[in-house]
């Protein structure tokens, strides 16, 4: 009743004064235990929302410690989210035609992390002293949750969660007013939450579920962070690097190259041991060498991403590539040699006014989601080739497209063998028809460079499918969804002072997750 109030109107309440039934949604109301117990974890159970800085001394001469961050203990929020799940872990197993008395142990819960930074969070007139900007928001979606009995061998599904990038599924950990590029402070965040993260990986929760006593064991996949976040979490040199993807070691221009054939290589534990020949310089290489020898690792890897790829980004910076290749053949740039910014800038206004006129797209100023939805169409293309003169450019441009549009359910979907597995099997010679047009029709950009997401989109997709099952259900974007979420609540629903404000959005944002308010 706190998030949405029956009379339609949001009133909202101080944390103190929940009522009992929202206090049991909330993280720090459930008694567990682990067993082995935690690592440097205390082994209180009643912890609601702590400061994001817990067990720093004030480091940070600037802003004040005590406003900036406010989090769940992870291992708290995770028995809060598989209790308010109680019910569907019940119906589950019911489903199975499991005896519930019989399964107390055996359970495994797989989690997706997903960590995003947002700019221009705009200051609120509180009193207190000024916080940056910028905020990071780090969530974590169970995805499934599933049974081993004893002596077998598969697990079975008892829980899987249907809309893995909804906003409803996506429950916030920590909030931060940080700059996601000040690694400093972010890292100092989520020091602790990463330190929790490890803790449990080891251990095993017994909570008591449908009245028994249960054990969980817990696996975590940090798949929803865009390439700039994984490349800070994995210490990787930032994204116009030479070492062009976080999943392989190809450099740019052997990606442009060989657009297709590459497989993933990269790991958390490789990168680790990367840094330290970067640290320590076994072979007293000069620094070129030694920056070949680890591939662009540079900084010591601070958490575990899966190596994967971004479907939301992935569709953002495709698209934003699309964009420009249209640009370029409008202007004919396959007969010129490099023509002037004020050429350019007269087939960027030709393009949007095209666009304008038959697709009803505005320009934006950075790509984002919805207009690159729409711009990757046929109709877009369609509108284009209107305003390119040859023939044969045309045809090139509408095969780019279908093959692009072909290729594009595959990492979108979330379930793609289900979903569209004509697609999933005809990616490989889709995408090596797609590098053969970009080879040849437009040599003048392909060669030598080529973008990240390109590449990706080229060369990863199906090893990532054969892998996971899956690249669109692991994608960033409920995160982001939950994005606007933090915007809302923060201006609807949380006291103005520096000290309140986070801790209120949090428990909001919270509720607003709970299976069982929905």
């Amino acid at each position: 009743r706190t998030v949405k109030a029956t009379s339609g109107r949001q009133i909202f309440q101080p944390l103190h004064t929940l009522r009992n039934a929202e206090k049991e949604l909330v993280p720090g109301f459930h008694q567990f235990e682990w067993q082995p117990a935690l690592k440097n974890v205390s082994t209180t159970w009643d912890v609601g929302i702590i400061d994001g800085l817990s067990g720093w001394t004030a480091s940070v001469d600037d802003v004040p410690a005590d406003t900036i961050s406010r989090r769940f203990r992870y291992d708290v929020a995770l028995v809060s989210a598989l209790k308010d799940l109680e019910e569907d872990i019940m119906d589950g197993l019911r489903e199975r035609g499991l005896d519930d008395s019989m399964c107390t142990s055996g359970f495994t819960v797989v989690v997706k992390e997903s960590c995003d930074g947002m700019g221009d969070v705009s200051e609120k007139h509180g009193s207190g002293p000024a916080v940056p900007e910028k905020a990071v928001r780090f969530s974590f979606t169970v995805m499934s949750i599933s049974i081993r009995l004893e002596g077998e061998d598969d697990g079975i599904t008892i829980f899987q969660e249907q809309k893995p990038n909804s906003e409803l599924s996506c429950r916030p950990l920590c909030l931060m007013f940080v700059d996601e590029s000040d690694h400093e402070t972010l890292t100092a965040i989520l020091g602790p939450v990463v330190a929790e993260r490890k803790a449990m990986m080891e251990s095993r929760l017994i909570i008591s579920v449908g009245g028994l006593l249960r054990s969980f064991r817990f696996f975590f996949r940090g798949t929803g962070y865009d390439e700039k976040m994984v490349r800070e979490m994995e210490g990787l040199e930032a994204s116009g690097s030479t070492y062009i993807c976080t999943l392989c070691d190809s450099t740019r221009a052997e990606a442009s190259h060989n657009m297709v054939l590459h497989s993933i290589t990269r790991s958390h534990e490789e990168n680790l041991e990367r840094y330290e020949i970067w640290r320590t310089n076994p072979y007293s290489e000069s620094a070129e060498e030694l920056r070949d020898r680890v591939k662009g690792v540079s900084a010591k890897p601070f958490m575990e991403t899966q190596p994967t790829l971004d479907a939301l980004h992935c569709d953002i910076g495709n698209a934003t590539e699309f964009y420009k290749i249209f640009q370029d053949e409008i202007g004919e740039v396959y007969l010129k040699t490099n023509p002037s910014r004020e050429e350019r800038r007269r087939w960027r206004s030709t393009l949007d006014k095209q666009l304008r006129k038959k697709m009803k797209l505005k320009p934006v100023m950075r790509m984002n989601g919805n207009y690159a939805r729409r711009l990757m169409t046929r109709e877009a293309v369609d509108a284009v080739c209107e305003l390119v003169p040859s023939e044969e450019r045309r045809e090139a441009l509408q095969k780019l497209m279908d093959l692009y549009l072909q290729m594009k359910p595959v990492w979108r979907s979330t379930c793609p063998a289900r979903d569209c597995p004509d697609q999933l099997c005809q990616y490989s010679y889709n995408s090596q028809q797609f590098a053969d047009l970009l080879s040849t029709m437009l040599k003048y950009r392909y060669d030598g460079k080529i973008t990240n997401y390109l590449h990706k989109t080229l060369a990863h997709v199906p090893e990532i499918v054969e892998r996971d099952g899956s690249i669109g259900a692991w994608a960033s974007e409920g995160n982001e969804s939950g994005n606007k979420l933090f915007r809302r609540f923060r201006k609807m629903n949380a006291r103005q002072s520096k000290t309140f404000e986070l801790e209120d959005v949090l428990k909001h944002h919270w509720l607003y997750t709970s299976k069982y308010l929905q």
